[in-house]
């Protein structure tokens, strides 16, 4: 047995990086964890995919090599060499979290972990042994989340046929015909990469925009995008008579008033992920659930049991990896008596990979509606911006959607090229309650794609330059 300040069950984001500020704050500190350091978004998530769409974006920037006076021959698309890649990708980050853990002196137990009575963690290792640790300040839970199927509709994971995003990223070769059932950011993400090389995409969500989460204008100009590049994009959509062998998947989709018959090669869900609860022995502890499922928790992270807390996917949505850090930062400085700023959960940013990229950061104008607010809408298409054509990437626009009074930033919203970096000026101006006045004040460079921004803060009040 041993004895440290602070035990973390799960070594995803919200865990390693929350064991990180616990121990530069000087306390003690364990990390249990079953799989690899860095969890979902490292091994089976963000990292890997964002490596896939690295690739994706090459081969389709290659089919536009001429246009840039550049001449290729034979273009060749191999999935499995992109996804040999990414999988060397994710290891690199995993065995950096190793070194961090090292540097920091965390320790480090490869197993699977079990709440144990009070300040107690029972763990049984990868190479079978069973132990106990005790934690002085505080046992927090960050075991974050799973693929899950559609059983309700026939979809349920068979790994071969009927895949999750964990199987599409260990694929020798993108198959010739491909459902995506749910749109979200990891749905829409696949549809890219799988169209880039070669694979005939139908990308289906029962909502009626893909994307559902973003404003509207978004969720359609990503749409309109992936039409063009002849991605099949079929929303408010209902699945039924779905039948899968081991070769094929066939179903019935009955969308915009018509139903069509579909036989593909592979079916993949991504329609949501759940909390990673089981086995845990949260009940025998006292730690409540939500009627979703997700640990329940308070302001301060805090479950129904006491000295025991939660963090990251496990502990409710956003499900994010950069929610789950911040927790662990706040939580950390919290546990050691520092002073901190608690979480703004109303100014996480959102992000979506496929290209064009999406980001996000406050309320859409559905929600602005929704609120009765009184807002005013500023927007500037990248077709007018002169670093995107300079690029060729003049898709998508940014959007601003301010309070007519006083000027706050109630929302913003950026469809194109590199539009997860760039929403973190935003993110920036709305955490600090910058108005858009004093976002046009700051002299933004020329010729950059960060002038949209500027551009649509004056838009906002009707005085864009270059449109």
């Amino acid at each position: 047995m041993a004895s440290f300040d602070v035990i973390f069950i799960g070594g995803g984001p919200a865990g390693y990086i929350g064991a990180i500020r616990c121990a530069q704050l000087g306390l003690s500190v364990a990390v249990v964890e079953r799989e690899a350091l860095g969890g979902t978004c490292v091994i089976w998530g963000c990292i890997p995919a964002k490596a896939l769409l690295e690739s994706a974006f090459i081969a389709n920037r290659v089919k536009h090599a001429a246009e840039f006076g550049v001449a290729v021959g034979d273009v060749k698309l191999d999935y499995g060499v992109a996804m040999k890649r990414s999988r060397n990708v994710s290891q690199q980050n995993s065995k950096g979290v190793e070194f961090l853990f090292k540097k920091h002196k965390i320790t480090y137990i490869k197993g699977t972990a079990t709440l144990a009575g009070k300040n107690s963690v029972a763990v049984k290792t990868n190479d079978g042994k069973d132990e106990k640790h005790d934690a002085k300040k505080a046992i927090v839970i960050s075991t974050g989340s799973r693929v899950r199927g559609l059983p309700q509709v026939g979809l349920e994971l068979n790994k071969t046929t009927i895949i999750s995003s964990d199987e599409a990223l260990i694929l020798e070769k993108a198959p010739k015909s491909m459902a995506i059932v749910g749109a979200g950011a990891v749905g829409c993400e696949f549809a890219d990469v799988f169209n880039a090389f070669g694979s005939d995409v139908t990308l289906i969500d029962v909502m009626p925009n893909v994307l559902p989460l973003e404003d509207t204008d978004a969720s359609k100009e990503v749409e309109r995008a992936f039409k063009k590049r002849g991605i099949t994009v079929l929303t408010g959509a209902k699945i039924s008579g779905v039948k899968a062998d081991k070769s094929s998947v066939s179903m019935t989709v009955d969308a915009g008033g018509e139903k069509k018959q579909l036989k593909v090669d592979v079916v993949l869900v991504a329609a949501g992920r759940a909390p990673v609860v089981d086995n845990l022995g949260l009940k025998e502890a006292g730690v409540q659930l939500t009627d979703r499922g997700f640990i329940k928790i308070n302001d301060r992270m805090e479950t129904t049991a006491k000295g025991i807390y939660s963090i990251g996917d496990v502990a409710g949505p956003p499900m994010l990896a950069h929610k789950g850090e911040h927790e662990g930062i706040v939580l950390a400085e919290l546990l050691a008596g520092k002073s901190q700023h608690g979480m703004d959960y109303g100014n996480i940013p959102n992000a979506t990979y496929c290209h064009p990229e999406v980001a996000s950061i406050g309320l859409t104008e559905q929600q602005c509606k929704e609120r009765k607010l009184d807002y005013k809408v500023g927007k500037f298409p990248f077709s007018a911006n002169g670093r995107a054509r300079t690029a060729g990437e003049t898709d998508g626009f940014v959007k601003i959607i301010r309070d007519s009074k006083y000027g706050e930033i109630l929302g913003a919203h950026i469809v194109g090229a590199h539009a997860t970096e760039m929403i973190h000026e935003l993110v920036v101006a709305r955490t600090n309650e910058f108005t858009v006045e004093e976002v046009d004040l700051a002299i933004h460079a020329h010729p950059t794609l960060s002038e949209a921004i500027a551009e649509a803060a004056l838009d906002s009040y009707g005085k864009a330059l270059n449109a």
